[in-house]
């Protein structure tokens, strides 16, 4: 029997996160959101991609 589902493709996210916020940040991310024309998890991604150039993060 064939499986069924979403094939799988090349770059699988494979791990989920649960988040906290408040109605202000929420808000924010929901402009960003409609402003931008992309997803929240797209948003986040983005947002976690920002980190890479933080000098405090750079390993040395």
């Amino acid at each position: 029997m064939a499986r069924t589902g979403r094939p799988k493709g090349t770059n699988n996210k494979e791990f989920t996160y649960s988040l906290r916020m408040d109605k202000e940040t929420r808000e924010l991310l929901e402009a960003y959101c409609e402003t931008m024309g992309v997803t929240r998890s797209e948003a986040l991604r983005t947002a976690i991609e920002g980190l890479k150039t933080d000098k405090k993060l750079r390993k040395k």
